[in-house]
């Protein structure tokens, strides 16, 4: 099990008071009279379903029952972040990677680092 946090209650309440209501930020066609059926098609029933960051439509369906945002990694189900309607995600999938590199950097160069001090020191 793991907690949500609603930005709307200001609360991390268990995953069984939300609901997952699919694939966020699905633009509605601008012209509905012109557009065909296989855009319709695809607008309606084609999702993305990613392996890595997603950004997902949720629900606080027990609480306050209002919708929000989610960016979560689909493979590790860890919650990156959490953002009202109408408000755009922080993170996407390209610079969570590059951050993601950034932090493997950091971290090999620190590991450098304490070994050359202990090189030393002995």
């Amino acid at each position: 099990m793991f907690y949500i946090f609603c930005p709307y209650c200001g609360e991390h309440r268990e995953e069984e008071e939300f609901h997952p209501k699919g694939q966020a930020h699905i633009a509605r066609p601008a012209d509905p009279e012109s557009t065909s059926d296989d855009e319709w098609g695809d607008y309606l029933f084609f999702r993305d379903n990613p392996r890595g960051v997603h950004h997902e439509l949720w629900v606080h369906a027990v609480g306050c029952r209002k919708f929000f945002n989610i960016t979560r990694h689909t493979v590790s189900y860890e919650i990156l972040e959490v953002y009202r309607m109408g408000e755009q995600p922080s993170i996407t999938a390209e610079n969570y990677v590059a951050q993601q590199a950034a932090a493997s950097a950091d971290n090999e160069r620190n590991a450098s680092q304490v070994k050359h001090q202990e090189g030393v020191r002995a």
